[in-house]
């Protein structure tokens, strides 16, 4: 299997090896301790050994369950499942129940065991679907090559990475020309082009050519190990639901109790009572939301979206309103000539373009930029400026063709004695004027292009049940409105400054409403920390926005927003499905059962590894299930 199917796919073969690499030493013992009390109790249920070879045996089973359960009593000051069971085998062995205590008690380990082993199973798939870095560089130094450990590796050094391997830094492409598989980091399926000045990623695969990197990042510093980092570090940001089952499980146990030394004073029945134990074990209440959590958060960083935590799942899953920021989140930050306007007859579009183009052939605005490649888009032949002047927040003066060319804001047109004659159309697009001679001949329109698949995207939020989208902006309310129209945006404000977004967060959510904001990490700081979940868009190319966000997308591609809202909701019903259905309804039919005479304990110690088998199933389809955009 290569590297990038690893990353692609998660195969039972793959995490059928990742189980038998889960049994460490520890393990193992406690399979020998299952199968010695199991093989004990079945000898004394032949009548082949003494009842204190049973004791012994069941001393030795309890054990591990005994400690954790005293730990947790001491130092956490709750009844934990493992003291809970402790009791139940013990009010068995000594109640005359003694071999169904002590099948019980290995069932039960059993339990506890595979519960364990899948736990951390799940963990591990982290890794296994993100992919790994590897242990060693080829440097190059003085025309020659020399294979070191990477740890040894320094910043500004030269990396050579060749096809099938793995690129081993963070680093900008010096030489060479490569085709990058960024799935790792980003999520993408599609290999990316990278030549020179190109960023690449340490834990990214070269799947043709070879490049020369510079190194930037190393080791822990690298994107690649912030995100290994960030997702190990997720369950501690517990969620809501957790939090909950937590709460309920330390209440239970002692309500459990109670119920249980009543049914004793009524009924005088021990079997009956170890089989109400049985079933009122809160053990699934653990196992209910962690596994779904870890499911959720491995799947989501498979495609490139990083979640902080099982609280930020939860809060983006209830989230009933989405706020974006525009240029750079809705837009893609690149804007274009949309439509050319003449006001004079002698200049025709095509020369009127070519005009304001050769003024602007020397300016680094972002307008001026957007001026020249509409004129080369359009194969216009743009010559170069006899004279050049830069003047800030106006626009430019050159001469062209002996002409006096004015290319900006109406400010520039004023202060210059140009008169404005001519009414402007409010199109939503930014008008960029252009004067010859002193004289308005036309407007060159230019407006941001819309990010790929933005109307698609928030089309599909408000299908899953966000009920208001909401755009923030510090543009003109012109262009903004004519986005936001072209969009589906519900609200729209604009001409604000930072402080004003979070303002209009703050009126959300004293609506009632949960809020999501989505921004770019940096700019948008303040917006996203007032928020309930705050998601930064393309952390792929800057820590800042690992760090400013609960959730980042790797990529500019509002469909992981989209993916990402999916996840989180389908992970929110997972869990409430292992609540009400694998703990409740199975528990109240097991208890249902035990009440009426129909079970004893040794059936239901058997029936008790349903809910856990159930548990885990439903909680681990989350790695493969079809997620739409995941």
């Amino acid at each position: 299997m290569t590297p990038a199917s690893v990353v692609g796919s998660a195969t039972p073969e793959s995490e059928g090896t990742s189980v038998l690499s889960l049994m460490n030493r520890e393990r193992w013992i406690e399979v020998g301790r299952i199968v010695l009390t199991g093989f004990i109790a079945f000898l004394y249920w032949q009548q082949l050994v003494p009842l204190y070879v049973l004791w012994a045996a069941v001393a030795i089973g309890l054990y591990p369950l005994v400690k954790t359960g005293l730990e947790d009593l001491f130092t956490e000051r709750k009844i934990g499942t493992e003291l809970f069971v402790t009791m139940a085998t013990l009010i068995a062995v000594f109640g005359g129940e003694t071999v169904a205590g002590a099948v019980l008690m290995v069932i039960i380990l059993i339990a506890e065991f595979i519960a364990e082993l899948n736990t951390d199973r799940a963990r591990a798939s982290i890794k296994a679907l993100i992919g790994s870095v590897p242990q060693t560089a080829i440097i190059r130094e003085g025309g020659r090559e020399r294979t070191v450990p990477i740890a040894q590796v320094k910043a500004g050094e030269i990396v050579l990475v060749r096809t099938g391997e793995k690129i081993p830094v963070d680093g900008v492409v010096v030489g060479g020309a490569a085709a990058v598989n960024q799935a790792p980091i980003t999520g993408e399926s599609i290999p990316q082009d990278k030549a020179v000045d190109s960023q690449v990623f340490a834990g990214t695969i070269v799947e043709s050519g070879a490049i020369d990197v510079r190194t930037d990042r190393v080791g822990g510093d690298t994107i690649f190990s912030r995100i290994i980092a960030l997702v190990e570090d997720a369950e501690s940001e517990r969620a809501p639901v957790q939090k909950l089952a937590d709460k309920v499980a330390t209440y239970l146990i002692p309500a459990v109790l109670i119920f249980l030394v009543g049914v004793y004073l009524v009924t005088q029945d021990v079997r009956m009572v170890v089989t109400l134990m049985i079933f009122t074990s809160p053990a699934e209440l653990a196992l209910a939301t962690p596994l779904v959590i870890i499911a959720a958060i491995a799947r989501a960083a498979r495609v490139g979206i990083l979640i902080k935590g099982g609280l930020y799942l939860e809060l983006l899953a209830k989230a009933d309103a989405i706020v974006f920021d525009k240029t750079g989140t809705l837009t893609a930050n690149k804007p274009q000539v949309v439509r050319v306007q003449s006001f004079d007859a002698t200049y025709t579009e095509t020369e009127l373009l070519r005009l304001a183009a050769a003024a602007d052939r020397r300016s680094a605005h972002p307008l001026a930029k957007a001026v020249v490649e509409g004129a080369a888009a359009r194969n216009i032949d743009v010559p170069e400026p006899e004279t050049f002047e830069q003047l800030q927040a106006r626009g430019v003066k050159a001469t062209v063709d002996g002409k006096m060319v004015l290319v900006g804001n109406p400010a520039l047109l004023t202060e210059s004695g140009v008169v404005i004659d001519q009414k402007i159309e409010q199109t939503g697009s930014t008008p960029v004027h252009v004067a010859v001679d002193g004289k308005l001949v036309g407007i060159v329109y230019i407006a941001d292009t819309l990010r790929p698949g933005a109307r698609e995207a928030i089309a599909a939020l408000k299908a899953s049940g966000v009920k208001q989208i909401v755009m923030l902006t510090g543009d003109n309310a012109a262009t903004a409105k004519a986005i936001a129209a072209d969009l589906g945006v519900d609200e729209v404000k604009a001409d604000l400054m930072p402080e004003d977004k979070v303002a209009a967060i703050t009126a959300l959510q004293k609506k009632g409403m949960k809020v999501a904001m989505v921004g770019d990490g940096v700019n948008d700081a303040p917006a996203l920390a007032r928020a309930e979940v705050g998601i930064a868009m393309g952390g792929g190319g800057t820590q800042a926005a690992l760090e400013a966000a609960d959730i980042a997308l790797m990529t500019d591609d509002l469909n992981k927003i989209v993916a990402a809202r999916n996840i989180a909701r389908r992970s929110y019903c997972t869990i409430q499905e292992n609540l009400w259905v694998g703990v409740g309804v199975v528990h109240v039919l097991g208890i249902t059962a035990a009440l009426m005479q129909w079970i004893g304990p040794i059936q239901a110690a058997f029936i008790h590894l349903g809910p856990d088998i159930l548990v885990f199933l439903n909680s681990v389809k989350l790695l493969r299930v079809k997620i739409p955009g995941a």
